[in-house]
């Protein structure tokens, strides 16, 4: 393999030796089958490369390594949350180096509509955004760093991916949040009542906009979840969700906030 093609998306060796210990661990020598182990920075590598060009599995540039063995990797960190649990201890990390608890009290939540491929599981069509593809729901925290994501078809409302983003952190053993600052699309007393009873030890409160001269005027601690999104599109996968699955989505949101995590904490 071809190692001497450098990207602007490779790791650095700083950014490299904070992540390969959260990697899963795999037996010296071999990987899965009795092939020989690949070169797992390199994987990182590609996936990175794929997530920032918006490139097809199969246009990941050989110096990489196969795409089937880059996708391979995806896949199985994807359906055993890796993803998930090196974002949640990358951000942990961020968070103390800015001064803040491992946990936020306070975050906000908001979702993206955009379109989906045609090969794309669970799409629907947003009335409202006149999109037919799918919806991105994320709750972030004060720096604008993801807490939880997920991913569902476009035409699912804001209240109920709320609900799922909520479940999420629960399952995760979170729990010291108390505010979510919200616009009116979550608006409602029956999900106002879900939310503050969703665990008997603590309240969660939501703190809506208010309408002021007409106009609806929303919390300015809010506007950071835009911001994520924005960060999120600087990576071009995310233009269109091009993943099959909403598993695979929720892994592709999770791999551009590694990086960027990465970046801060090296």
């Amino acid at each position: 393999m071809n190692t001497s093609t450098h990207y602007p998306t490779d790791l650095t060796d700083s950014q490299w030796d904070l992540l390969k210990p959260l990697l899963p661990l795999i037996k010296s020598g071999t990987s899965k089958g009795g092939r020989p182990a690949s070169d797992r920075r390199q994987v990182i590598n590609g996936l990175l490369y794929l997530n920032r060009t918006g490139c097809q599995w199969r246009m990941i540039p050989p110096s990489f390594g196969e795409w089937r063995t880059i996708y391979g990797y995806f896949k199985q960190w994807s359906e055993d949350a890796t993803w998930k649990k090196i974002m949640d201890t990358l951000r942990k990390e961020v968070r103390k180096q800015e001064g803040h608890d491992e946990e936020p009290s306070a975050c906000s939540v908001d979702s993206q509509t955009v379109k989906a491929s045609i090969q794309s599981e669970d799409r629907g069509y947003d009335g409202g955004k006149k999109i037919n593809g799918r919806k991105r729901h994320i709750l972030v925290d004060t720096l604008g760093l993801i807490i939880a994501v997920v991913v569902t078809a476009a035409n699912y409302g804001e209240r109920e991916g709320l609900k799922d983003l909520l479940s999420s952190y629960i399952k995760n053993g979170f729990h010291r949040l108390r505010k979510i600052w919200v616009d009116n699309g979550y608006f409602g007393q029956p999900l106002d009542t879900w939310v503050k009873n969703i665990k008997k030890t603590h309240k969660i409160v939501l703190e809506v906009g208010e309408s002021k001269h007409g106009q609806f005027e929303v919390e300015k601690k809010r506007w950071v979840v835009e911001r994520t999104f924005s960060w999120l599109f600087n990576n071009r996968r995310h233009s269109k969700d091009y993943e099959r699955l909403t598993r695979n989505s929720e892994s592709m949101i999770n791999i551009s906030m590694i990086h960027l995590l990465l970046k801060r904490l090296a």
